[in-house]
């Protein structure tokens, strides 16, 4: 009995060690419109607090234009240091960002308060939809979609909201990307 019992708490701390570290590892990605500070140590000329372009790219001293789609602050350190190498020996880039302005996501058409909504985390549909005053009375609840960008092409994704709130299915409580559009008729 003591032994299964330890085997089901060692379980246990190991799962919680590995789900907590998997949690961690998630690293925000740039979007357009988000600020970073970009410095290089020792080189107080490099030193820059710049925005994302509409195109995913920042300009930096020396590095020109960087495209950062997609990217997370390590990995723009990365690209602005490779870029680099070629005007200073070694540099240690560091990229802070400052400001997640561009990390939003747009609710449209019969909610209290369309228009652009702040995702200070993970963001459901129904966390966008309360955030934007919830559906008007003359909302199509039956209609409701989440218009995402795909490369060139744009993805329908449906939203069911009856099941939603409901609880029955939540498959369609979406997590949204930044720049995702959320449609209610």
């Amino acid at each position: 009995m003591k032994r299964s019992i330890f085997s089901a708490l060692c379980m246990l701390l190991v799962w919680s060690a590995t789900s907590s570290a998997n949690e961690s590892s998630a690293s925000y990605v740039l979007s357009p419109g988000d600020r970073v500070l970009v410095s290089v140590w020792q080189e107080d000329s490099l030193r820059q607090e710049t925005t994302v372009l509409p195109d995913g790219t920042i300009t930096f001293p020396l590095a020109g234009s960087i495209d950062v789609r997609g990217l997370d602050a390590a990995a723009v350190a990365q690209k602005v240091a490779t870029k680099l190498e070629k005007f200073l020996p070694d540099p240690n880039v560091s990229v802070v960002i400052t400001s997640t302005a561009g990390n939003l996501v747009y609710v449209q058409g019969k909610v209290i308060k369309p228009g652009p909504v702040p995702m200070a985390g993970p963001t459901a549909v129904l966390q966008a939809l309360s955030m934007s005053g919830g559906l008007d009375k003359f909302a199509d609840e039956g209609a409701i979609k989440v218009v995402r960008q795909k490369g060139a092409r744009q993805e329908i994704l449906p939203v069911h909201y009856k099941d939603l709130v409901s609880g029955r299915d939540m498959s369609t409580n979406i997590q949204l990307q930044a720049g995702d559009t959320l449609v209610v008729p």
